[in-house]
């Protein structure tokens, strides 16, 4: 097939084609999710993806929050002020250097945070509760060898 291909755990078309619409249908479930928890919280997908990122940390900056979401840092100077408008992020003084700005959370954004949180667990908790607990435990374990698999693969395209 092609340079990836291991001689010695071929695949068959039936298998690839079967994975890749396994994996498609997935991402189209993530993606919906995604647009369901959007309107719930009322906040665009990329608000709520960035308000995601202060779980666990006390404070961001605008460039930290651009490397990790990977967008310009023009854009995220766009998601911060919605975030701000809305009172879930504020804007702090950086003592050790006054021209970058520390942005933090609000009272207001750690409670909007913990209810976004609270809803993808429960999610991600009724997924789990349709399986049986050895299913759950297979499922867990091959999901974490597809993630080692994907990482390799990722790592031979860099």
């Amino acid at each position: 097939m092609n340079e990836l291909t291991n001689d010695t755990h071929e695949v068959s078309a039936n298998q690839l084609r079967q994975f890749q619409e396994l994996i498609a249908r997935l991402f189209q479930c993530c993606q919906e999710r995604l647009q369901y928890q959007s309107e719930r919280f009322e906040l665009p997908d990329a608000e709520l993806r960035c308000l995601m990122l202060f779980d666990n940390e006390r404070y961001l900056t605008s460039r930290s929050i651009s490397q990790k979401m990977n967008v310009v840092k023009s854009r995220i100077s766009k998601i911060v002020e919605g975030l701000v408008k809305k009172d879930l992020i504020q804007r702090i003084k950086d003592p050790e250097d006054f021209r970058v700005s520390l942005l933090s959370l609000t009272p207001g954004g750690q409670k909007k945070l913990n209810e976004i949180k609270g809803f993808s667990e429960d999610i991600h908790y009724q997924v789990l509760k349709q399986m049986a607990p050895e299913q759950r435990k297979t499922l867990l374990l091959n999901l974490d060898f597809l993630k080692a698999s994907m990482d390799s693969v990722k790592e031979l395209m860099i």
